[in-house]
């Protein structure tokens, strides 16, 4: 019920999204500069200018990051988005942490989250103290610091603070009480590592690096992925098609291999999929999550979109790379 005034507000906002017939029309445009006159009648509006297409990235970023704030402000429980934008805080740790590292200037990666300053992270980082972090948050900088002292290899950063994310969504999602953003969040996290399974069986990455990267918070038990660590790619399809994801799993597996580039697209599509159901709720959090759900989608769009008419890509290469756009 703490839901019932914002929900209407996410509703009317959801109008605002981009319709399957505006995207057909900006895939069938026949240049960038056609799909801006398309975005001149929609909320992106403000971004569209003479070359528009070369500070885009920059633009969609300050749409997200308004949308964030707002939602921030206006949800009875800033955590349900948080939980949303949490990725942005784990990839702003990574990003600085590398910095702090090495010396580097990487402002300029920061993403903001709605909920930490680009200052703010970085002081924790510094000094490994913050008033503003969350305690896990800074239980992960901590295991980060201890890494570095012992450790030059960037790529360690970047697993713990990966194995931290996952273990957090999973705490804040149990304690929130809300079973669909539970069910979500595991889903997430299973096909996290699916997928990361089965980049380290390519690579060829050793049992004790798999056993680092993979999360243990999913529905599938991590000693289950870690049999096939060192083994070939067909014993491990052959294990996916015995699990509860072997239907969704079934166009992507061809002759025992894994085609990762189109399980990434129809993990979007599933976790989306996923959050259709706020189409018939009225009370609790789903909504403003599908909502920023829905925008990402469209700003993963609309880049795919910025950068194929650049590239000067065929329609239809453009179309086949498109995520599923939310139908308010």
């Amino acid at each position: 019920m703490e839901y019932h005034e914002l929900n209407p507000l996410i509703r009317g906002r959801e109008l605002e999204l981009l319709t399957n017939e505006t995207f057909e029309r900006m895939i069938q445009a026949d240049s960038v500069e056609a799909v801006g006159e398309i975005l001149k009648n929609t909320v992106y509006q403000p971004y569209i200018h003479e070359g528009f297409e070369n500070d885009f990235e920059q633009n969609l970023l300050k749409e997200q990051s308004s949308v964030f704030k707002w939602l921030r402000e206006a949800a009875p429980e800033p955590e349900i988005v948080w939980i949303y934008t949490m990725r942005y805080t784990f990839h702003n740790l990574k990003v600085l942490t590398k910095a702090e590292m090495t010396g580097q200037n990487l402002d300029h990666l920061y993403i903001d989250d709605g909920f930490y300053s680009l200052e703010t992270i970085k002081d924790a980082i510094h000094t490994q103290t913050s008033a503003e972090l969350p305690e896990r948050v800074m239980d992960s900088i901590h295991e980060v610091h201890d890494y570095c002292e012992e450790s030059s290899i960037l790529q360690g950063i970047d697993v713990i603070y990966d194995r931290h994310f996952l273990t957090e969504q999973r705490r804040l999602g149990e304690q929130l009480g809300y079973q669909e953003l539970l069910d979500e969040i595991i889903t997430f996290i299973d096909l996290t590592n699916i997928t990361t399974m089965a980049r380290g069986i390519l690579q060829k990455r050793t049992y004790g690096f798999m056993t680092a990267v993979l999360s243990s918070s999913g529905s599938i038990e991590k000693s289950e992925y870690l049999k096939f660590a060192e083994k070939d790619m067909a014993s491990y399809t052959s294990f996916l098609e015995t699990t509860a994801y072997a239907d969704f799993l079934k166009p992507v597996i061809h002759d025992g291999a894994l085609d990762l580039v189109r399980l990434e697209q129809m993990k979007d599509d599933y976790l989306s999929a996923q959050y259709q159901a706020a189409q018939t709720q009225a009370f609790g959090p789903l909504p403003l999550l599908a909502f920023l759900n829905a925008k990402e989608i469209e700003s993963k769009n609309l880049r795919l979109l910025i950068i194929g008419k650049r590239s000067q890509f065929q329609p239809e290469a453009i179309r086949e790379r498109v995520r599923q756009v939310y139908d308010a």
